[in-house]
């Protein structure tokens, strides 16, 4: 929720409370970090797991290689492939905040031949989702050749997605491929190698001056040239296994161009203000950060290198950047239109763009590069076949400087380092580039929640519009946030970060997942000024679930069960109970904690849409059941998320709840009507169960329950001598606590 000043007063020991709190919590996280989780071992899973296990046909492993964390898959003594634990080398931290650790065999030619999930702690697969499915979906990655996987940009997006279950499938399929990639190359599998070291380093040379007409650029490799005509590109599709590329050939004459392509690395300054002209490239260095690259593509003849995908989907799918195993692909986001090349003979050029390179992609631009040019053919009404050609480019010697020795295994280790921070955030981006209509709508719930608690005084004018708004909201939670989003926060998070204090806290596990990573932040900023009901009592879609059936229960008449108000109290202490419960179990065992976290049925009811084991299920319909005659019946006495939220929720500054001093004494509307029953006899509201529902404000406003309001009216009707409700009926604007004639009015403390 956004942050915003308001006037009303601060709670006693409010500051106390923001200083103390957060200083226990940084001490206990720098704590933490002393602790350090040990680098599983692959002899470990190697005597757990048996070689047959992994690959089909082998007897047995060989001893561990000396200096890299791979041993030889044997058959009868023969060697058929290596071994391999995902973790030892790259990162693999899933949504539980720890490793996925993922054994994996590769034969000489760097094709994956075995997998075996051999350890995790992601919640949704230990309970929920049966093992089995994930390994299924991993099943389907053997056979694949990873130096094909490297030629094509290292990255495989096929993903079959299980629902509720997509950060994990993310996560081991990347940790897959990359840790596959790392070792291939370790071992010179498949015709990977790492690079050798044969020649020094190279850094641009910024001072290095580029020719001043376009003749001269192409001819000394500054701008690199491909031209493709017609009966090149029949000819490349007359070569593919599919015959009907063949019978669809361009009918053009052979002679005439296709395509004819231009790249250049216009982030070089003199090669950018030759180019591009000063004005262009002044325009250029604002819009680069620092670290990255941009390039010029050019391009005439038939065929567009933009096409119209960019249009559509914001992705020019016709071109990428390829470096090594690095590749890229670019959004319109990155790319910036040219209306002419400013060198002295440049053709006239169709299409002129300059496209951004990130700093976090890895890309140096003193080593080789390639421009992929994608070329499609339609064989079918909704077919098409796919060929490439590559446009090649290393810039000039002349704008590079060698540098005098090469880089200390130091230098490498931090690169190393860097790149596998790179790794992840690509990850990260990806996964939350496939939710940005999830987070747009989000976002905008959270914007119309805020402006309806901020100017609640408004809305709660009309109950009519009070409850349809609510009712409403409610539904969009449970159906789009909860049954559409799987954006259910769980006590299983709470868990999961006091375990990550302790093993080494990482941002990157809690970005995994954007809507939870997001509605945590909303929840951390709501705490402060409306307690623990803006989440509770709005924004959690097994709170609305229970609130929507109970609605439908009233409308047909189910009888409503109001408990006495002593017992009723006393079982507020069960949900705190089972979240202490739930809190030690996850300091002595993550695993522990999440099995005994089932008392949530939120992962049957909402992340699963109940397709799950009969017992799981009965369960969470036996307490919606009894949340058809008490209203909200879990939240009231047994949700521990509610009971962790309800403890920081004691530090909110601000009470936005309007109360009268009469309200308890003599008044006990609003503690009947409450449906939670969070009013005290006395008409304190109890900020620990209240979910800010706002019917109390309707209360307080309302004209024909509210015996404050009703006083008020009769004693002006009075005064004026006139009838009270002819009074009432010609005032449409409640009385408010801020009325020249509401002085006894008093704020909730």
């Amino acid at each position: 929720m956004p942050l915003i000043a308001h006037p009303f007063p601060f709670r006693s020991l409010t500051v106390l409370r923001l200083v103390l709190i957060p200083l226990v919590v940084v001490t206990l996280a720098l704590f933490a970090r002393g602790v350090e989780a040990q680098t599983p071992h692959l002899t470990r899973y190697m005597a757990e797991f048996p070689a047959a296990e992994l690959v089909e046909g082998a007897t047995d492993y060989g001893e561990v290689h000396s200096d890299l964390p791979v041993a030889p898959v044997l058959r009868d003594g023969v060697r058929i492939g290596w071994a391999f634990i995902t973790s030892d080398f790259v990162g693999t931290t899933g949504y539980s905040g720890k490793p996925i650790h993922t054994m994996v065999a590769v034969d000489d030619d760097a094709r994956i031949i075995g997998l075996s999930l051999v350890e995790h702690s992601e919640p949704i697969v230990l309970i929920g989702i049966p093992e089995r499915r994930i390994t299924e979906l991993m099943v389907q990655h053997i056979g694949l050749n990873l130096a094909e996987v490297v030629a094509e940009g290292g990255t495989v997006d096929d993903l079959n997605i299980i629902s509720g279950a997509t950060v994990t499938i993310m996560v081991i399929d990347d940790s897959i491929i990359r840790s596959g990639i790392r070792v291939a190359r370790s071992l010179g599998l498949g015709g990977l190698a790492l690079a050798e070291d044969t020649g020094p380093r190279f850094e641009l040379n910024l001072e290095a001056g580029a020719a001043d007409d376009w003749f001269t650029l192409v001819g000394d490799g500054t701008v690199r040239r491909m031209t493709l005509d017609v009966g090149q590109v029949n000819e490349a599709f007359a070569a593919m296994e599919d015959e009907r590329a063949a019978r669809r050939a361009l009918t053009e004459p052979p002679e005439e161009t296709f395509i004819d392509l231009y790249a250049a690395l216009v982030s070089h300054p003199s090669i950018g203000r030759m180019l591009l002209g000063d004005a262009e490239y002044a325009n250029l260095e604002a819009w680069l950060e620092e670290g990255e690259q941009a390039i010029l593509v050019m391009g005439r003849g038939m065929y567009s290198f933009k096409g119209s995908g960019y249009v559509r989907g914001g992705l020019f799918d016709r071109i990428a950047l390829i470096q090594g195993d690095l590749s890229t692909r670019f959004r319109d986001r990155d790319h910036h239109r040219i209306g002419d090349v400013l060198a002295d003979g440049a053709p006239d050029l169709e299409e002129i763009g300059v496209f951004r390179i990130a700093a976090d992609i890895g890309f140096d631009p003193t080593e080789p590069w390639r421009l992929q040019l994608l070329v499609q053919r339609d064989v079918a009404a909704l077919e098409r076949v796919f060929t490439t050609f590559d446009l090649g480019y290393r810039l000039p010697r002349d704008y590079l400087t060698a540098l005098t020795a090469p880089a200390s295994l130091t230098m490498d280790d931090a690169a190393d380092a860097e790149a596998e921070r790179a790794a992840q955030m690509a990850l990260i981006e990806r996964i939350w580039w496939d939710k940005r209509f999830e987070i747009a709508g989000l976002l905008a719930m959270l914007l119309v929640l805020s402006g309806a608690f901020f100017f609640q005084g408004f809305l709660t004018r009309s109950e009519r519009v009070t409850y349809w708004f609510r009712m409403g909201f409610l539904t969009l939670t449970l159906v789009f946030l909860g049954w559409y989003a799987s954006a259910q926060l769980s006590v299983v998070n709470l868990m999961a970060l006091a375990n990550s204090l302790m093993i080494g806290f990482s941002w990157q596990a809690f970005m995994l997942d954007p809507l939870t990573f997001i509605l945590w932040w909303s929840v951390a900023a709501a705490l402060i000024f409306w307690g623990r009901g803006a989440y509770c009592g709005w924004l959690c879609p097994f709170g609305a679930l229970q609130e929507l059936t109970n609605q439908i229960a009233r409308k047909l008449r189910v009888p409503q069960i109001t408990l006495p108000w002593g017992l009723h109290e006393r079982l507020w202490a069960l949900k705190y109970v089972i979240f202490l419960v739930l809190f030690a179990a996850a300091l002595s065992s993550l695993e522990m904690g999440e099995r005994l976290a089932e008392v949530e049925p939120f992962k049957t009811a909402i992340v699963l849409r109940f397709a799950r084991d009969w017992g799981f299920v009965l369960f969470a319909l036996a307490i919606l059941f009894a949340g058809l005659f008490i209203e909200r019946f879990y939240c009231r006495y047994m949700c521990p998320l509610g009971a962790a939220l309800a403890i920081p929720a004691r530090m909110r500054m601000f009470d936005w709840l309007r109360r009268y001093k009469e309200c308890g004494d003599p008044c006990q509307t609003c503690a009947k009507e409450c449906f939670v029953g969070a009013i005290h006899p006395t008409g304190e509201i109890n900020p620990n169960e209240c979910l800010n529902c706002m019917h109390c404000q309707v209360l307080y406003q309302s004209e024909a329950k509210c015996p404050v309001v009703i006083k008020k009216l009769k004693r002006r009707a009075a005064v004026a001598g006139s009838d009270p409700f002819k009074m009432s009926a010609a005032r449409p604007a409640p009385i408010l606590a801020n009325h020249p004639n509401a002085k006894k009015e008093t704020s909730n403390v």
